[in-house]
C-alpha cells in the first residue's frame, strides 16, 4: 500500500487583513514536521499543494526537494465568505476578532452551509466535497509510494469523514481539531483508500518544541 499524508499549513495570521500568510510560528511548525519526516527516513517522491500561499509556504519551510504540484480542491473553504453570507455582510466585530467567538460561530455556520442555508455563498457543500474529492483522485492517481500533501483543516477534516464514510457533521466537529502542521496518514491502492493516522505531532512531542502547538 502507498501513503498519502496531509499536513495542515502551519499557524496562519489570525486576524490579520491578509490571513493567508504563515506566522513566524507558522515557520517553526513546519520545519519541524519537515525535520522530524527526514529523522525518520520518510521522504516524499511526490509533492502536492493547494494554490494558498499558507500551503505553498509550509511546503517551502519543510525542506524537501522537488517541484510541487497544485490542485485548488485542496484550498480550504471560505470561511470569511460563509460568515458574510450567514450575516448578509455585516459580520460582528466580536466575530471577526476573538478566536473563540470566531471558531464557536464558524461551527455553527459550517453545520448550516451543510443544509443549503446560504443563497449567496461563493462555494456550496456539494461543490466543496466534489473538489476535495477531486484533489484526493488527483494525489493517489499515481505510481509513487509516498506522497505529501500539504492543504488546510477543512480539507482534511472532509478526506477523514468521508474515508470513514461518516455523516457531514463530523467533518466540521474534525477540522477543529486540526492542530498546525498535523500529520493525517492514509493509505491507497487502486481504488481502495483508508485513514491510518489522524492529527498526530510527534515532531512536537519533546520538552524543547512543545511550545510549538497551536490550532488556529
Amino acid at each position: 500500500m502507498a501513503e498519502l499524508l496531509v499536513i495542515r499549513h502551519g499557524q496562519a495570521a489570525f486576524g490579520q487583513a491578509n490571513y493567508d500568510v504563515l506566522s513566524d510560528l507558522g515557520h517553526r511548525q513546519s520545519a519541524a514536521a519537515g525535520a522530524w519526516l527526514r529523522e525518520m527516513g520518510w521522504v516524499p517522491d511526490r509533492l502536492v499543494t493547494g494554490t494558498l500561499e499558507r500551503q505553498r509556504d509550509t511546503l517551502k519551510a519543510m525542506g524537501f526537494d522537488g517541484t510541487a504540484e497544485e490542485h485548488p480542491g485542496l484550498n480550504e473553504y471560505d470561511f470569511a465568505d460563509l460568515l458574510r453570507a450567514r450575516f448578509k455582510g455585516d459580520v460582528p466585530d466580536l466575530v471577526k476578532g476573538d478566536r473563540k467567538t470566531h471558531f464557536r460561530t464558524l461551527r455553527e455556520t459550517v453545520f448550516e452551509w451543510q443544509k443549503d442555508a446560504f443563497d449567496d455563498a461563493a462555494e456550496t457543500w456539494g461543490e466543496f466535497t466534489a473538489r476535495v474529492e477531486a484533489a484526493r483522485s488527483f494525489a493517489t492517481d499515481t505510481d509513487a509510494r509516498r506522497v505529501l500533501v500539504v492543504s488546510s483543516g477543512g480539507v482534511i477534516g472532509q478526506l477523514v469523514a468521508a474515508s470513514l464514510g461518516a455523516p457531514a457533521q463530523q467533518m466540521m466537529q474534525l477540522n477543529l481539531q486540526i492542530k498546525n502542521s498535523a500529520m493525517t496518514r492514509f493509505q491507497f491502492s487502486g481504488s481502495l483508500f483508508s485513514l491510518s493516522e489522524f492529527n498526530a505531532t510527534p515532531h512536537f512531542a519533546s520538552p524543547e518544541r512543545a511550545d510549538l502547538m497551536s490550532y488556529s
